[in-house]
């Protein structure tokens, strides 16, 4: 990178490309249901989601007032294990395209 003064100001040529790599992001949709409870939903987000607890706690008031909730947004191989392990504790979870 190289820095040119100029009679406006300064400003600054790049020398090279930069590649910009991006990966699509993906949703970790969380359901309701009628079988889990408040706490053992917030316990899971925390633990599998890494959210903190009032975090946690407002997806699981979102969860239940509107039937679903975006918990986590990221690469699809970042929510896989996620999405799993909420399945595995009878969460309903689904990644969105």
């Amino acid at each position: 990178m190289k820095v040119v003064n100029t009679r406006i100001g300064w400003q600054t040529e790049h020398e090279e490309d930069v590649d910009v790599l991006t990966e699509e992001l993906h949703s970790l949709i969380v359901w309701n249901d009628d079988v889990n409870t408040f706490d053992w939903v917030i316990e899971s987000l925390i633990e599998v989601c890494d959210h903190d607890p009032l975090q946690a706690e407002q997806c699981t008031y979102i969860i239940h007032n509107n039937g679903k909730c975006s918990v986590k947004k990221g690469t699809y191989s970042d929510l896989k294990p996620q999405a799993v392990e909420l399945l595995n504790r009878s969460i309903q979870a689904t990644i969105d395209y």
